[in-house]
């Protein structure tokens, strides 16, 4: 389990335009922003990215960078940002799924084609979303084991807005008996 204040997991992924992203090699102010998404097949993922690229420039300004990460390949990947029209967003791709266990996200089995038609792959990863710092560690985090139930992006925003103000600390580090 990954936890608050401690570093997480290192992430070096090949992306679609952006070369090799590297999350112990970024150079933000407040850290990063990592999007675990299902992958190409799924609808909610898309809308999801959609309205992420949206809020990119609100996260700059906060001195926040983001990634997308999937374990698609390099072609499902830049379906997806054909898809979704990526303009900034940073989308990489070939997550191994060992690596999505190291961060703490669920995997699931193919059920098949999904609703809009696009055939899943043997295995993928669900749903997480991480704030790491600029120091490599986790500030805040969430993993789903389904593609619903996600924290949308403008709540996000306004708590940034709230910790930053605040020099809100990142919470759930207690690791010592209860």
């Amino acid at each position: 389990m990954l936890m608050p204040r401690q570093k997480t997991p290192g992430l070096t992924l090949p992306t679609l335009d952006n070369g090799q992203f590297d999350l112990s090699q970024e150079n933000t102010e407040r850290g990063t922003l990592v999007c675990f998404y299902r992958g190409l097949h799924c609808p909610v993922c898309a809308t999801y990215l959609t309205e992420l690229q949206k809020l990119l420039p609100a996260f700059a300004d906060r001195g926040v960078g983001a990634i997308a990460v999937s374990s698609d390949n390099e072609e499902r990947a830049r379906g997806m940002a054909d898809k979704i029209d990526a303009k900034e967003l940073r989308i990489a791709y070939d997550l191994p799924l060992d690596q999505a266990r190291d961060w703490g996200l669920y995997i699931s089995t193919s059920r098949g084609k999904t609703s809009i038609g696009i055939e899943e792959p043997a295995l993928f990863s669900e749903p997480g979303l991480f704030l790491v710092t600029p120091e490599q560690t986790l500030y805040f985090g969430t993993v789903q084991t389904m593609p619903f139930m996600r924290p949308h992006f403008s709540e996000l925003v306004g708590a940034l807005d709230f910790a930053i103000a605040n020099n809100y600390p990142a919470r759930g580090e207690y690791t010592a008996a209860v």
